[in-house]
């Protein structure tokens, strides 16, 4: 069976929700696509919304949803406490609505709210036509649109929530080794229908997410696997998750949860084998490769990345390689002691010879060298643009790719 990975968007194709109209999911549920994938749930006696997308994107869902259904709104379930989830909470409440989350969710969010400035200063490489669409909107209005919600549940629960509307059930789970601890599953037992946010990170197929680039906290791969095994053995017809369409069909959803399950075993395992075998993570990182039978995307997380996440998940950042670790003093601080004993030019056009050799990332270490010295340096820049889009050729990960985008887009601009 095709890994389905292969067949969906990616990680370029998220972007914030546009006016039109709400899809068609089956007779009862729609989706409105955005920076996460909202769902309206239409019963007899009211609607349930799950997720509620970022605050400027609220008013667009809304206008979808009250086309389908203009009831009113019975529950909000949030699958997760990320921003672009709760984002629109206050926007789609209406008197008597219930806001339900897991009980890690206030935690969650109190986490976001802590680290809201790093995490929008590191995400603004990877994420800024969504963060300058929100300003052009903002630009584009008279009347003030919504806020950016901070909801606080009104019903929180530990495991799991049994709940029914208009004769629907809903069987809430908690699935805490998706991206958030917070994260939960709704299972309709009715239908064999799961949502499950981004449990599975937010491309399904891809290897998950253990760490950020942008700064979140590690996730564990045990319990990301425990979570993924809840879901799977609900043997679903069709899961609902945080990003693009559906993932239709019993056979097709057991194959590649199994596939993902199998293959984030084997990169922890392997990973845990090293380090007690007293190899070091560097190593590991190149060494431990996913066998044919394994392999799933590499869109959003990736399996070299991963394997220093669960590697410091253990152990912490001290990885007995030298002294220098334990302290504050960087490697950069030497930088214009090597340059001034072997010459910028030397070394920059040793970088050159590494590049040609097809050894971007020992180039790379040389430039950084000559340009903490001298950024104005134009040999040392030029080789630096050149590794860099040596990397970016062979890229097909959305993280990776907006990161050597940035930083050649840095290393163009003159410097001041």
């Amino acid at each position: 069976m095709e890994p389905v990975h292969k067949s969906r968007p990616t990680g370029f194709d998220i972007r914030p929700a546009a006016p039109g109209a709400a899809e068609r999911v089956n007779d009862f549920i729609h989706l409105s696509q955005g920076l996460s994938n909202s769902f309206l749930l239409s019963t007899a006696d009211g609607r349930i919304v799950v997720n509620t997308g970022m605050g400027f994107e609220a008013a667009i869902h809304k206008e979808k949803y009250d086309a389908v259904d203009p009831g009113p709104t019975r529950y909000i379930i949030l699958t997760q406490g990320h921003v672009d989830h709760v984002g629109g909470v206050d926007h789609f409440r209406d008197p008597g609505t219930d806001v339900v989350a897991q009980a890690n969710n206030r935690a969650q969010q109190a986490d976001d709210a802590r680290i809201a400035g790093f995490r929008a200063m590191r995400s603004y490489f990877a994420f800024a036509h969504a963060i300058d669409a929100i300003a052009r909107h903002a630009r584009g209005h008279d009347r003030p649109q919504p806020a950016q919600s901070i909801p606080l549940p009104t019903i929180l629960f530990d495991d799991r929530l049994d709940l029914e509307v208009g004769g629907l059930r809903l069987e809430l789970l908690s699935v805490p080794g998706g991206e958030t601890t917070d994260s939960l599953a709704i299972w309709l037992p009715q239908h064999a229908i799961c949502f499950t946010g981004n449990l599975f990170s937010a491309l399904f197929g891809h290897f998950p997410n253990l760490v950020t680039i942008r700064g979140d906290r590690y996730r564990e791969a045990p319990r990301f696997l425990e979570s993924l095994e809840r879901v799977r053995r609900l043997e679903p017809e069709m899961l609902l998750v945080g990003h693009h369409q559906p993932v239709v069909g019993r056979a097709l959803i057991q194959n590649e949860l199994l596939r993902l399950r199998d293959a984030v075993a084997f990169v922890h395992d392997k990973t845990v084998e090293g380090m007690n075998a007293g190899v070091d993570v560097r190593t590991l990182m190149r060494e431990i490769v996913l066998p044919p039978e394994l392999r799933v995307g590499e869109g959003y997380g990736k399996v070299a990345w991963s394997v220093r996440a669960i590697w410091e998940n253990y152990a912490g950042w001290f990885h007995h390689r030298s002294t220098t670790e334990l302290y504050a003093e960087s490697p950069a601080s030497i930088a214009a002691d090597l340059v001034e004993l072997a010459g910028a030019d030397a070394i920059a056009e040793r970088a050159a010879q590494h590049l040609a050799d097809d050894q971007p990332l020992r180039a790379i270490h040389l430039c950084e060298a000559v340009r903490v010295a001298d950024p104005r340096h134009a040999r040392a820049t030029e080789v630096y643009i050149d590794a860099h889009e040596r990397l970016l050729h062979d890229s097909v990960n959305f993280w990776e790719t907006q990161w050597l985008n940035h930083q050649i887009r840095l290393a163009r601009k003159p410097s001041p």
